[in-house]
Formats: structure tokens, sequence, C-alpha cells
């Protein structure tokens, strides 16, 4: 049995950076203003799917307030906490996607104070996944479980997943019968910022739901569809054909500070291997030191400060943000993450992504430094009001390396030329023992 569940989000008073994609590739969303205020459009650079979902509450893409991304993921687990009940979410384990969505379940797990797990791209030697599954559409498709104690996922309360969209429910689907064949249970929580899936999908998971004979209830902010023209692919892909280069930022290096924060000894950077609330308690004590060491280290009076996570490490850099604002309580903090995925880049008021910067992976796990990542709407383009005066970059210790800080295409250089000031901030990656 399947329940499915909306709510209005936030209606902002900006213009829609939809626009420009809805106006050339013939795409219509079909929902309320609670969709649209939540919700821009791109273009991929992918040959799989022509329009990318910019979330404007993700901290993935576009920077924002820190509170506000939090908050987004806290209301989420609070609604699924009602929906559950106290014993159930007591029980609770909640599960969320690498790389999108890791801040935001880890957030959800927060409002239910449960025991969190993402996914992982990022495989650790000697410790072998629980399991793994694929997401079709995307650009890099294996998820891997590797959570540091094998029975958080062993349980029979409910599992709570966590993905920030749900465009087909593929990926879904997936982990729900790779999961359910190793530890069957009667519930599932799905759990997303929006549900654009089409009547079929939602029957695909009616009836999965009725085959694994488990009840699967999903609980989104905000709902609708997207109705795309049968040539979307090719009038995507001749948009940015057409396209000219965005001009590479050109001014002077700004000033590099290395900061290494007094991170709690033990406490996981993040959900890769497992968080409990044990471990969120610790963080929370542990925050007021760490925004004031940030505070000091980004320095008197800045205007705009953005803290930039690092692919899958959102969670970690999100929390820091906040913190980071309640010691600077006149400056404009904001918060978002860089990441694997390719977007096509246009700097005008009705598209969202306004920026991109490219720079070489530092962080691959098959030691692969040939490849690309990005981070969206860092450097001001056209509009100076955009500007960041102080970029916080917030790294685990295995992404600090040769390929983060050296040649034309290192991310470190690249931002020196957006910023007045960067600040390296480097956490102590979580290792977790090898089994016995």
């Amino acid at each position: 049995m399947t329940a499915d569940t909306t709510a209005p989000g936030p209606v902002g008073a900006e213009p829609w950076t939809g626009q420009w994609v809805t106006d050339r590739l013939g795409l219509r969303l079909s929902g309320g203003p609670e969709l649209t205020a939540l919700i821009g459009l791109a273009l991929r650079v992918n040959p799989k799917r022509a329009h990318l979902l910019v979330s404007q509450v993700l901290g993935k893409h576009v920077p924002q307030r820190p509170e506000v991304v939090h908050g987004a993921g806290l209301e989420l687990g609070r609604r699924v906490a009602e929906l559950l009940g106290p014993a159930d979410t007591a029980r609770a384990v909640v599960l969320g996607y690498a790389e999108t969505a890791t801040a935001l379940g880890h957030s959800v797990a927060d409002g239910l104070d449960a025991p969190y797990l993402h996914s992982t791209r990022r495989p650790v030697p000697g410790l072998a996944p629980l399991g793994g599954f694929e997401e079709e559409h995307s650009h890099a498709t294996s998820h891997l479980l590797l959570p540091e104690d094998p029975a958080l996922l062993a349980g029979d309360g409910p599992l709570v997943l966590v993905d920030d969209e749900f465009s087909t429910g593929t990926t879904v689907l997936n982990t729900v019968r790779a999961l359910h064949a190793a530890h069957p249970r009667e519930r599932y929580v799905v759990v997303a910022l929006v549900d654009l899936r089409t009547p079929a999908d939602r029957a695909r998971l009616h009836e999965a739901a009725a085959e694994l004979g488990a009840r699967v209830d999903l609980v989104a902010t905000a709902g609708g569809g997207v109705h795309l023209p049968e040539d979307v692919l090719d009038r995507a892909r001749a948009l940015i054909d057409a396209a000219p280069d965005q001009p590479r930022p050109a001014g002077p290096q700004g000033e590099l500070t290395r900061l290494r924060l007094p991170w709690p000894e033990g406490l996981p950077d993040g959900g890769r291997h497992g968080f409990t609330p044990a471990h969120r308690r610790r963080l929370d004590e542990a925050l007021p030191a760490l925004g004031a060491a940030l505070a000091a280290a980004v320095g008197p009076e800045p205007r705009r400060v953005l803290v930039l996570g690092c692919e899958e490490l959102m969670y970690a850099p999100l929390r820091l943000a906040e913190a980071l604002q309640r010691r600077l309580p006149d400056a404009e903090v904001r918060f978002s993450t860089t990441t694997r995925s390719p977007v096509f880049a246009h700097d005008h008021p009705g598209y969202a992504i306004r920026t991109r910067l490219a720079f070489t992976a530092h962080d691959d796990p098959a030691g692969d430094d040939s490849t690309e990542r990005y981070a969206y709407n860092v450097a001001p383009g056209s509009d100076p009001a955009r500007r960041f005066d102080t970029v916080v970059l917030v790294v685990d210790d295995p992404a600090d390396t040769p390929a983060l800080h050296h040649g034309p295409d290192a991310l470190l250089p690249r931002l020196r030329t957006t910023t007045d000031h960067v600040v390296l901030a480097v956490l102590p990656s979580y290792r977790p023992a090898p089994p016995a």
C-alpha cells in the first residue's frame, strides 16, 4: 500500500529562474507557486536528460542561507515523525542519496533524531559494501552502502529514504527492492523536496509495494509534473552548442588562509559510515567553538561569505555555515557545495545556473584527477552584487590533495580569482576501523 502527501513550500518574491528554459525548450511545469519557489531550471550537459531541476533550498547549485537549507530538511523530518507516530519514529533509520541529498537526508534525520547513513561513491579499502544500487539517468551511477555497523540497516523498523527530487521513482524502487531482499520490513517512507512523477510512475510504486507486502508512504514539500516535447534533447543540445563560452574569472588572486578546525576526535564528518543521535549531540555541543574558529579565520567585518562544501561532504559544512552566521550576525552567510554534475551555465536572471567554475577533480576514488568537477553560482558573473568577499572551502583530508592546490585548473587558484579571501578549512575524515 502507498500513500502520497504534499505540502506548500515557501513562496519567494524573486523572479523565477526557470523562465529561460521553458521559453526555449518548450518544457512545461505543472504545479502551484510553491513548486517554482523551490526550483529553477537549467540545461544538463548529459545525453540522457535535457534539463536539471535546480533546487533553491538544497545547498548544492544555488548558494542559500544555511538556516533555510537545514530548515527544509528539519521540516520534512518533523512531518515524517508525525506520520509515523512516536513508537515507529523511535525505531526509524534514515538513508540519503549521494551526492546531492546527503545533507538533506542528514537534516531529515535531525528532525526525527534518528540514525543516518548516506550512500557514497568513495570506496574504503578493507570495508566491504553492505549493498549498492544504480541510478540510471545520472552521470555517475554506482552507489555504495558502507555502514561501519552492518546492523544499522538490518532492523525491522521503518526505513526513511531521502532524495532531493522524484522524477520517475526508479532509484527509490531499486533501493527498496535491494534492501528488502536482504532485510524485509513492513514500512518505508520516501521523502523528497519535490515529487514530479507521472501517474504511471506512481502506479509502479503502488505495484512494487503490493509485491513486497510493505507499506510505502511518500512525503514531499511540493508536487507537480514536467511535460517535455519529443525533441527536447535536440533542442537542449542546439542551445548549448550555439552558446559562447563564458569568460574565465581573471582577477588577481585573493588571500589564502589555511585552517585546521578543532573537530572533535572520533566524530564522523558525515553519514558516509553512519551518524547516530549521540554523534549529533556531540556536534551540536562543538559547533559554538567551531563557529568561533571560522569567524576568527574569516576576519573582521565580512559582507558576504560563502561556505562551500565538497561533493558528498555537505552536512558538516552546512552546520559550520550556521555556526558562522551566528558568530557574524551582520554578515550575509550562504552555503553551497561542489558537484560532479556537468550543467550548462548562462548569465541570465531567468536561468538558475548563472556561472560555472570547472576545475580538476581532487577527490577521485579511482585516482583519476583528469576529470572535471564544478562549482555553480560562486563567481559573480555580470552582477557585482553577487560577489562573495570571502569563500570558506571545507574539505576532508582525503580531498586535500596536490590537485586541489596546484595546476591551471585547480579549485583553490580558481576560487581565489573570484573573491578577496579564501579560507581552506580541512576536516579529519572519519575512517572506520577495519573488521577483525
